[in-house]
């Protein structure tokens, strides 16, 4: 099993932790001096006071939380937010919300999933033409040319 390395900034601060035996993601806190407000439209950075190291070829990716999603029409601006191995700043979450009503977040809440994955770098190979690519069912067909 692999390490996350966790500091954390302020005393106060909550570290990330599983929500069940099955969770595929971590649950992270806000830490907070003073409640946030995000107006509906609105969007803000929520920091959660710590800083973390995460395991050699893994990344962490930030994701929303249902209950704040389906509740409250609140979830994560740019999800997954990515964050990088050799990131080592605080991490903060950008969470926007799309509700009818202001939401207010406070000290302990719970704002975001943050969930380790691998990562895989590949080489790039500049082909001179698509025959290179390799043919597929699917070929060109974009946008919604799967169906349903």
């Amino acid at each position: 099993m692999a390490t996350l390395r966790v500091l954390k900034m302020r005393a106060t601060a909550v570290l990330p932790r599983y929500e069940s035996s099955g969770a595929a993601g971590m649950d992270l806190a806000a830490c907070l001096e003073a409640p946030i407000t995000i107006a509906p439209g609105g969007r803000a950075r929520v920091p959660t006071g710590l800083r973390i190291a995460l395991p050699r070829g893994h990344e962490g990716q930030l994701r929303p939380r249902s209950g704040l999603a389906v509740r409250h029409g609140v979830t994560v601006l740019n999800a997954p937010g990515t964050i990088d191995e050799d990131y080592r700043g605080e991490l903060q979450v950008l969470l926007i919300n799309h509700g009818s009503e202001p939401f207010t977040i406070s000290h302990g809440d719970r704002v975001a999933q943050l969930v380790v994955g691998t990562v895989t770098h590949v080489d790039v190979e500049v082909v001179d033409d698509e025959a290179h690519l390799g043919a597929t069912e699917r070929g060109e067909a974009g946008f919604g040319s799967t169906g349903r």
